[in-house]
């Protein structure tokens, strides 16, 4: 037996090995080629300031007055909203692609915690702040969002925002996302797939579809920053992006 399992462990090993690194081919169900990977194992230079590293940016500067808000510590990112921020955390990483694959653990400790997978393009104008969809994650609930011809499409908000939006345009915003009810035990880890595909997001929960959701503005053609979103509290840990780019603009 001893032997058997021996052998066996030889024979699987370079397919495990080849799954784990770069190169290698993904793994199953994924949309084309692993395109970034972080597993967050190191540490700041300074532990007084945000030194994340591997291209990741935040809006600390802009929104919380340079307070740190976003920590490595141990091989994971704590994100904690400071107090004086006038606007959710965002940890931001710029990578383009069409369909996707999104997949990292996280962790929230709070009934009141969320954690946003926005999915944003800079270069297009017609949505506040490049906003394109986004997967929302509270214990108790998912929100699958069209933000482009959602919420976020430059008209819609205006309108929110100097009170003239139309009983016409409330109700068309309202059909461009959709909730899922969750029940996520808290202070746990859990598993996160956000499949990005044509008009499609779906998003797997520890490996268990939590919702799915069509709509125009998932389709846009590129996109090319994904933004982690917390309003008070998340933990984030080895994210891992595949992707791929056809037609972009």
């Amino acid at each position: 037996m001893k032997t058997s399992l021996g052998l066996l462990a030889l024979l699987t090993f370079p397919v495990a090995l080849a799954l784990a690194v770069p190169g290698g081919p993904p793994p199953t169900g994924v949309i084309g080629a692993l395109i970034f990977e972080d597993d967050f194992e190191r540490q700041e230079s300074d532990e007084s300031k945000e030194e994340i590293g591997k291209g990741w940016t935040t809006n600390s500067k802009s929104r919380a007055k340079g307070e740190k808000q976003v920590d490595l510590d141990e091989g994971a990112i704590h994100i904690i909203r400071a107090a004086v921020a006038d606007h959710g955390v965002s940890v931001v990483h710029d990578q383009e692609f069409q369909d996707g694959v999104i997949r990292l653990r996280f962790k929230l400790d709070d009934a009141k915690d969320d954690l946003g997978i926005n999915i944003a393009d800079m270069k297009e104008k017609s949505v506040h702040a490049g906003h394109i969809c986004m997967a929302k994650i509270r214990p108790n609930q998912l929100e699958i969002s069209d933000l482009k011809t959602g919420r976020m499409k430059l008209e819609h908000r205006e309108a929110r925002q100097n009170k003239e939006e139309t009983p016409e345009m409330k109700e068309l915003v309202a059909t461009k996302s959709k909730k899922f009810p969750l029940d996520l035990e808290t202070g746990t880890w859990h598993q996160l797939e956000v499949r990005v595909e044509g008009d499609t997001m779906t998003v797997k929960i520890n490996d268990e579809v939590a919702g799915e959701f069509s709509s125009e503005g998932i389709a846009h053609p590129t996109k090319r920053r994904l933004r982690l979103a917390v309003n008070r509290e998340a933990w984030v840990d080895d994210v891992a992006i595949y992707g791929e780019v056809a037609g972009g603009e």
